[in-house]
This record gives structure tokens, C-alpha cells and sequence, in this order.
């Protein structure tokens, strides 16, 4: 059974956390989300694909991809501000929603052999941005994403 993201927001700031167990390393979990080939098969929803558009992933970098569905194309970029092993802090602007610029920290904890944590941390400009984003039905996206990134780290192709 693939565990589930906890996505909580927390009650006294506009800022949602998730956190998640994988079946593997910090290493790959970095990896997966520095790559941007590694990203692109495993990012959002099963019924969308990726497309990256421009990828620096290091300190000062920024990104910017595509998800493709049926319906069209959602756009989405940001900077990457501090790119390291145990840790990335970047924004993120959904380009349908330009002015809600979200300030992510993630972190990838060692858990033991091939196990690890994958904390992120998303602070947006007010509650009802916050609120915007939770009834957005985020959580399908992270959920099916991270269960094709931990199918990929267990194969080995991460």
C-alpha cells in the first residue's frame, strides 16, 4: 500500500506542510527534484505529462514547466534560491495565479536504509491564497506523483 502525503495547514500562518515516508534516499529524492528529466516523469497528477521548459537547478537558478492535460496547459515557474543535498528553498508561482508567489522549503531526512522523509513547507501571502490552494484538490497531484517517484526510486531509476 503506497502511503499517503499529510498535507496540514497550519492555523496560525498562510502556510501549508506536507510530509511524506519514501522507499528511498535522500540522494534520490534530491535527484528527482533537481533532474529535470528525473522530475518530469514523476511531477503531478497520472492524467497529465511535463513539459520542462528551462531547468537550472542550483543556487540563483530558476525553473519553469508545463503540465499538459486534455484540457490545455498550466504553467508553473520560480527561482531556486538554495539548492543542496539535504535541502531546497525556492518559489513557486502558478502562472494562472501570478500573484500567488509561494516560498517552499523542502528537506529530505535520512530515515535509515533506503528510507527517507521528504518535508515540504509552502508559505503564501494570505489565508485565502492558502485556503485557494488546499481546495484546489492539490493533494491528487502530490499523492499520484509521489507514488510514481517512489515506484521509480524502487526500480532504480531515480
Amino acid at each position: 500500500m503506497t502511503p499517503e502525503a499529510v498535507i496540514e495547514a497550519d492555523r496560525k500562518l498562510p502556510v501549508i506542510r506536507v510530509t511524506r515516508e519514501f522507499a528511498a534516499t535522500p540522494a534520490q529524492l534530491f535527484r528527482a527534484h533537481t533532474d529535470p528529466s528525473v522530475f518530469a516523469r514523476w511531477v503531478g497528477p497520472d492524467r497529465m505529462t511535463t513539459r520542462i521548459d528551462h531547468w537550472d537547478a542550483r543556487s540563483g537558478g530558476s525553473w519553469r514547466y508545463a503540465s499538459v492535460a486534455a484540457e490545455g496547459e498550466f504553467r508553473f515557474h520560480g527561482c531556486f534560491h538554495d539548492v543542496r543535498p539535504d535541502r531546497i528553498v525556492q518559489t513557486f508561482t502558478y502562472e494562472g495565479s501570478p500573484d500567488a508567489v509561494a516560498l517552499e522549503t523542502l528537506w529530505f531526512e535520512d530515515l535509515g536504509p533506503g528510507r527517507a522523509r521528504l518535508r515540504i513547507q509552502s508559505l503564501v501571502d494570505s489565508f485565502e491564497e492558502r485556503d485557494a490552494w488546499l481546495r484546489s484538490g492539490m493533494e491528487i497531484g502530490v499523492n499520484e506523483g509521489y507514488a510514481k517517484l517512489e515506484r521509480m526510486a524502487v526500480d532504480g531509476l531515480v
